[in-house]
């Protein structure tokens, strides 16, 4: 088996990439609203902190009752208890990516191995 996994156009509304990419220590999805659109459920985790990017678009997020407005290029991290959804205000393109808060022990600077 190789070393590496690949994925090419996603075009799906939303696509997990844990399983086509076999990830081990992170669950990360590519995701697309039309404007208008939100995620349709208020939610938080028990042990994961999300982070947000927003690749295209613009929309706001809400978060433990304050709402935070979200453009493109824009980067967010939420704690794992906070409650949250997402709101589309143009069509929107953008990554989640959820790890355990406190998982993280080698950076990469500590972790590569230059050859």
């Amino acid at each position: 088996m190789a070393n590496f996994k690949k994925v090419s156009e996603v075009n799906e509304a939303r696509m997990e990439l844990h399983d086509a990419l076999q990830l081990t220590g992170a669950e990360i999805s590519i995701n697309q609203m039309p404007a208008g659109a939100n995620v349709p459920f208020v939610h938080s985790h028990k042990e994961n902190e999300e982070v947000y990017g927003l690749l295209a678009g613009n929309g706001y997020f809400e978060i433990d009752g304050e709402k935070i407005e979200f453009k493109a290029r824009d980067w967010i991290r939420v704690s794992p208890n906070a409650k949250r959804q997402l709101f589309a205000t143009s069509d929107i393109k953008y990554i989640c990516i959820q790890t355990k808060e406190g998982s993280l022990v080698q950076f990469t600077q500590n972790d590569a191995i230059i050859y």
